[in-house]
């Protein structure tokens, strides 16, 4: 009742002003305060507060308020959880006018849960798929071990078939209408390989079968994926909320903003029909309020200076939404005097935020506006100038996932551009990894991917920076950045460089190996590593392991963190010179058999070394011409090129000849290990060996190597 008589009341002074033809701004200004304060009451009802929460409302609407009673309570519309409106078609019926939409009220956390099923199925299902890749690289070695079994099998029958004849012919046995396998001359010998041969033919024929049954898999797996990518969008859908649903709210700012200091302005909202996730909206509203209050209060000239300058006596403030891909781009601009950079730069220096040499920076001044505890206000007053700057702006908009930019120019103005993740659910992101961790980088934020060769990047890290469309961008290697300062990174064929942005700040960021871009769901990550720098959130890939979301723009904006112990114990600690061209010491493994190749992959893996596996010499010779390892270690028997054949190989390449190889084999005869050392062999070492010896071999290499 008590609203109903302030509506009649501004009812009643509209009624008036139309019968006497006038509407004098007086009048208009009462009626917006008034309705300020209705829209604030109803506000506070549906948060479910109580109704005798405290308002707002200004002087000049005192007057419009009834003197009736508070509201009652119940009016509130909805309780502490919140809700979200879902909407439904009801079929056509000759009784309705028109197609009504049916209104569904679901609690908001039930629809975050439903979001977070979803997400965990998308999990699941990449688990899955991850396993059925493992199952199919399976499938393709049990095939090359197959095809070599039946070869060796084919040896051995040819053997004992050599053997039987030569057995025939000593003893003198001849029979001239009898071939001597017809005459029932087999052994027990003969009837095993033939029972082997079967054998293997069973277990080929069972191996094209589990192919084709993955392949019906992989195509199911597919199917499924698209169906729960469709449920997930559509639930997300449903967290969607318009950018409009709070224009009125800041509508109200601004006047409300532009009375208390005496200031008029017009706030003009464009794209306000695109959709965000309540979550972001919710996170950006309180942001958004203190950007329109510091734009009508430091912003925006009193009116006598916008005359004198020239310009319109009301202030335009604009806000205007666009949407690129994943992003929603949130441009905030006035036409005020722009920020008053001296008093910054001033203040930035006594605050010790700022050195000398930066000062001139005028982007680095410009950044000082989100340092806390710096601000241009003059006085302390009510609606700002309170010392909080816009370091809360940041801070939100930082704990989003997303990006701001500024701009600024005398007397013309100063434009906010924000750049908010579309939804926190989901989002896109490059999974890289580095040494033996892998990490999720927004996409957002990636403006190129440089591929390179050692030459490039050689240059990149001499300057410490990489150049591109005009633009620095500092250099640094992911695990420094993490605090790892003595790791190395691997030597490849080609090595990738991310190039990065976020606002004004740039970085160049080298990582081992790009594992492809990916959509992935995020998680929370607790309120321990929530407070830790660079660090965004967490997410779950498909065989179960977390993943952490990095920023590498905060990451390098942070202090360095002291020397760390080097992840490569077993060869010398890098001095600061080595940092700029070392790369990690790199064993290739040449074994014709999987276990030993992964067994000893392993072994060195865990010591910190890079390694490189080839199934044969020919295997290795064509990896040989993109890279070139510190140490090699090779089997002597294997298919289309021994190790002999290779070793000869290595050392009559220029390029090739001092790297040191070392044989592991089970010939262990003093002719095989003769001959090895004639041929250019390192070390001859028979199995089985001790593992430590081993590793002492190949440290002792990779010293002389990196020394040398």
């Amino acid at each position: 009742m008590n609203l109903g008589e302030m509506t009649h009341a501004i009812e009643t002074r509209m009624s008036e002003a139309q019968d006497a033809g006038t509407a004098p701004l007086d009048l208009i200004d009462d009626i917006d305060n008034a309705f300020d304060v209705i829209v604030q009451i109803v506000e506070h009802l549906q948060r479910g507060e109580s109704s005798e929460a405290p308002v707002d409302i200004p002087d000049e609407a005192a007057s419009q308020l009834p003197t009736a009673a508070q509201p009652t309570p119940d009016l509130v519309a909805a309780g502490d959880q919140g809700s979200v409106a879902v909407t439904a078609e009801t079929p056509d019926s000759e009784s309705d006018a028109a197609v009504q939409r049916a209104m569904l009220r679901v609690r908001a956390d039930l629809i975050d849960r439903l979001v977070n099923e979803a997400g965990e199925l998308s999990i699941a299902r990449s688990r899955i798929e991850g396993e059925m890749r493992a199952i199919k690289a399976s499938l393709l070695d049990l095939t090359e071990n197959v095809i070599r079994l039946r070869r060796q099998l084919r040896d051995i029958e040819l053997q004992a078939e050599l053997q039987m004849q030569s057995r025939a012919a000593q003893t003198g046995e001849h029979h001239a209408d009898f071939d001597p396998l017809e005459f029932d001359r087999f052994t027990r010998f003969q009837e095993l390989t033939r029972m082997m041969a079967e054998s293997v033919n069973d277990v080929a024929t069972v191996q094209q079968n589990l192919l084709k049954n993955l392949d019906d898999a992989n195509a199911a797996i597919v199917a499924q994926a698209r169906l729960n990518r469709e449920v997930q969008q559509e639930l997300m859908s449903v967290r969607m909320v318009p950018f409009a649903s709070i224009a009125d709210r800041l509508y109200r700012i601004v006047r409300q903003a532009g009375k208390e200091v005496g200031k008029r302005a017009n706030l003009e909202i464009s794209g306000a029909q695109l959709e965000l996730d309540r979550t972001v909206l919710d996170k950006m509203l309180a942001p958004l309020e203190h950007m329109l209050r510091n734009a009508v209060a430091h912003g925006l000239e009193d009116a006598p200076l916008r005359l004198a300058k020239g310009k319109p006596e009301i202030g335009e403030i604009s806000l205007k939404l666009a949407q690129e891909g994943n992003e929603i781009i949130l441009t905030f601009a006035d036409d005020g005097a722009g920020l008053d950079l001296d008093r910054l730069r001033e203040r930035g220096l006594r605050a010790g935020l700022l050195s000398e040499s930066e000062a001139a920076d005028t982007t680095r001044v410009v950044d000082l506006i989100f340092a806390p505890g710096i601000s241009t206000a003059s006085e302390v007053s009510r609606l700002s100038g309170r010392g909080i700057g816009m370091d809360v702006l940041k801070s939100e908009v930082t704990s989003l996932g997303g990006r701001i930019e500024v701009l600024s120019a005398p007397d013309q103005g100063t434009t906010f551009r924000l750049y908010l993740p579309l939804t926190l659910a989901v989002t896109k992101a490059l999974l890289v990894r580095s040494g033996n961790r892998e990490y999720a980088i927004p996409a957002a934020m990636i403006e190129q991917v440089l591929d390179l060769k050692e030459k490039g990047l050689t240059r990149i890290r001499e300057a410490r920076a990489a150049s591109w469309t005009g633009n620095q961008y500092p250099f640094s290697y992911l695990p420094h950045l993490l605090g790892e300062t003595r790791a190395l990174p691997e030597k490849h064929q080609q090595y990738w460089v991310l190039l990065l942005r976020s606002g004004t700040q740039r970085v160049a960021l080298q990582v081992d190996e790009l594992l492809g871009n990916q959509e992935i769901v995020v998680k929370n990550i607790g309120p321990q590593l929530a407070r830790v720098i660079g660090v965004d959130g967490a997410t779950v890939l498909g065989n179960g392991q977390v993943v952490l979301i990095l920023n590498p723009i905060a990451l390098a904006s942070r202090d360095r963190a002291g020397a760390a112990v080097s992840p490569v114990p077993t060869v010398r600690q890098p001095t600061a010179a080595d940092l700029v061209t070392a790369t990690l010491p790199t064993v290739m493994i040449v074994d014709d058999s999987l276990t030993v190749r992964k067994i000893s992959s392993r072994l060195l893996a865990r010591e910190g070394y890079q390694v490189m596996t080839a199934k044969d010499g020919v295997d290795a010779l064509e990896q040989l011409v993109a890279v070139v390892p510190d140490v090699m270690l090779v089997d002597i028997e294997m298919p289309r090129m021994d190790g002999f054949e290779l070793t000869r190989n290595v050392r009559a390449d220029a390029r090739l000849q001092q790297v040191p190889i070392i044989i592991i084999t089970s010939r262990t005869a003093d002719k095989h290990r003769q001959y090895a050392l004639e041929l250019g062999v390192n070390h001859y070492l028979g199995k089985p060996y001790q593992e430590d010896e081993l590793l002492r071999l190949v440290a002792g290499h990779v010293r002389a190597q990196r020394q040398s």
